[in-house]
């Protein structure tokens, strides 16, 4: 099977090709390499992929749509894994254009892709960033999202939106993946983990906002990975029990699923903080700073849903995931 992944050099992408490959398959891969963070690191991951005769990557923008109509019409993919985005709550509230761009515009380029090119199905990253100012506690597939509290948020709800419409207009199986909060081994540098790692072992300051008084469900990348496996190979079909009087956010009449992909257990910032530091052996210095705009305090996944769906729900434990990402921080920077 050949399949295309966007952001095929981030963090997730980047997993998900290396799974991926290891089944076999020819994997396409697309990322226009931007300079968010660090492109060094997405080199890094590149150079991993590119060890395998089955891979190709094409570096180009999302919504170049003259390029990603080229890259379908020739490479033919059987099904594509949307993983492309400009990430990043706090850098939406500087940068709000490079969010219209790339996850907006670029997405419309990958729906049309899938749409004129007749692929089988259409998994994409949204994220539990739609669930905004909802506190119904854990979120739920079938809850409310129309309350987004950042444009980041926004985008991917609009994500959502994008592909229902292609599901229903043009028949094209699109399903949705809530991330929550991924962390893990070749992580993103502009994330919790990363950042207060890199400062604890530099004895530097880390910047814990809302007081410390924030709760995450932490996901391990390589459970993300399996949930977005298993739903890649379940092709989205519609749902029988839908009812259009009371519609379900999570299904449709047409081939579109949503659902959410988090731990399952909320874990509080400070014990977060606490394991980073006894994996370290170093106690961090700690900045208290007030709850930034578009954050939200605490975040929970009920991921009945998926488990129903494709049987998996995730399960590793932080101790063991921030273990495994200071084992490889360290070996990577040579800390």
């Amino acid at each position: 099977m050949k399949i295309l992944v966007t952001g095929s050099a981030g963090f997730i992408g980047h997993a998900l090709s290396q799974r991926l490959l290891e089944r076999g398959y020819e994997v396409v891969g697309i990322d226009n390499l931007n300079d968010y963070y660090d492109v060094e690191l997405k080199k890094a991951r590149l150079a991993r992929q590119r060890c395998h005769d089955n891979f190709t990557n094409f570096e180009t923008d999302l919504e170049d749509a003259a390029a990603i109509a080229s890259i379908f019409s020739k490479q033919s993919p059987q099904r594509v894994v949307n993983l492309a985005a400009q990430a990043g709550v706090r850098y939406s509230l500087e940068n709000p254009q490079a969010y219209v761009s790339a996850n907006l515009e670029g997405f419309v380029n990958i729906l049309e892709g899938c749409r004129h090119n007749k692929v089988e199905h259409l998994v994409y990253a949204s994220s539990s960033s739609v669930y905004g100012s909802n506190t119904a506690l854990p979120f739920s597939v079938h809850g409310n999202v129309d309350h987004p509290v950042s444009l980041y948020a926004a985008s991917k709800k609009a994500n959502e939106l994008f592909a229902h419409t292609y599901s229903h207009l043009f028949a094209v199986p699109t399903t949705g993946l809530r991330f929550f909060t991924v962390y893990g081994p070749w992580g993103r540098p502009d994330m919790a983990l990363f950042l207060f790692t890199k400062a604890i072992l530099a004895g530097e300051a880390i910047d814990v906002f809302n007081n410390g008084n924030h709760k995450r469900d932490f996901t391990y990348v390589d459970d993300i990975i399996e949930g977005v496996v298993r739903t890649l190979d379940k092709v989205a079909t519609p749902s029988d029990s839908f009812d259009s009087s009371k519609p379900d956010p999570a299904t449709s009449n047409a081939p579109y699923r949503v659902f959410n992909i988090g731990g399952g257990n909320p874990v509080e910032l400070m014990r977060y903080i606490e394991t980073i530091e006894q994996c370290l052996n170093k106690t961090a210095q700690k900045n208290f700073l007030p709850m930034q705009a578009g954050d939200v305090p605490e975040t929970s996944a009920d991921v009945t849903a998926l488990a129903e769906y494709v049987g998996y729900k995730p399960s590793t434990q932080i101790e063991t995931g921030i273990a495994r990402f200071v084992e490889w921080y360290r070996e990577y920077y040579k800390v």
